[in-house]
């Protein structure tokens, strides 16, 4: 009996759900949650429907929150990561942002996936509201650690409170994943970047 009427027969096959929802979140990325097709993202994953409904039983909406919270977890880690690999950490988010102007797609390194949830959907549904919550309070300790870090061995003159600059960040790339999406110019985007980031001088 071949894998296909294996599963039309009741026995889903295994899959490995972590690469699976990682292929999902390429289609909600390119398309978006709404446009993206059940179609479409079960192609993209190599499954059919039983493998799917098993695995998320909520559907559609599981597979996106379960999506957004894969890849916020990979996105801390790889700031973390990156951060303690920097020769020099205040200038590592500098970069972080201002690679933000002239980003044409979203990679996991700029983490456009789950701004872009936060703006359009975060208000929509509880679950998400609190996966890209928890992402931006996660984004704010990673920058105030670094800030303090800075203060302490006089890397960064700013005296202010490393929390509240620490929020100041986590606002502006909360703000620029807004402001992407009204203005296409990447002079704009970098000039406003590079005003905000005068807080780390």
């Amino acid at each position: 009996m071949s894998k296909q009427n294996t599963e039309m027969a009741g026995r889903p096959k295994i899959f490995d759900e972590k690469e699976a929802i990682d292929k999902a979140t390429e289609v909600f990325r390119n398309k978006g949650y709404d446009t993206a097709s059940a179609d479409e993202l079960l192609n993209a994953m190599g499954i059919g429907k039983g493998s799917f409904y098993l695995a998320f039983k909520g559907g559609k909406q599981e597979l996106y929150i379960r999506s957004l919270k894969q890849f916020a977890e990979e996105f801390s880690k790889k700031i973390i990561s990156a951060i303690e690999h920097s020769d020099d950490q205040i200038q590592f988010i500098r970069r972080f942002f201002l690679v933000l102007a002239d980003a044409e797609n979203c990679d996991i390194d700029r983490g456009c996936y789950l701004g872009n949830a936060l703006v359009q959907l975060s208000e929509k549904d509880e679950d998400i509201k609190k996966i890209t919550a928890g992402l931006l309070k996660n984004l704010q300790k990673i920058f105030a650690t670094v800030i303090c870090k800075a203060q302490e061995n006089g890397t960064l003159e700013n005296s202010d409170d490393p929390e509240v600059l620490a929020w100041h960040l986590t606002n502006l790339w909360n703000g620029i994943h807004v402001t992407r999406r009204m203005e296409a110019s990447h002079e704009t985007l970098r000039s406003m970047i590079e005003m905000n980031l005068r807080i780390l001088e």
